[in-house]
């Protein structure tokens, strides 16, 4: 069946300086629970989303500072290795 062609333009690439999207299908941000749990199937999903040619794939939310840490969700983590384990209060 061909496709209407008033959704061709979701088909078309997209400048996001700097980079082009190939299409404009885009992954929103949202929380899987995988985080730093399970980090390469939380890549290996990404993964599987590019290759299914979604245009844009989004990286969950990401704990950034121990005091943004929300212990009751598992989630990413970006924090410095010089602040484990020390008390940042």
């Amino acid at each position: 069946m061909p496709r209407d062609r008033r959704y061709d333009i979701l088909f078309e690439p997209l400048q996001i300086d700097p980079v082009t999207a190939k299409n404009r299908f885009y992954q929103v941000p949202h929380c899987t629970s995988m985080g730093y749990l399970r980090p390469r199937m939380l890549a290996e999903m990404r993964g599987m989303k590019a290759e299914g040619g979604w245009g844009v794939v989004c990286a969950e939310y990401n704990s950034i500072h121990p005091f943004s840490d929300d212990l009751t969700h598992v989630s990413a983590s970006l924090w410095e290795d010089t602040n484990r384990g020390k008390d940042t209060t």
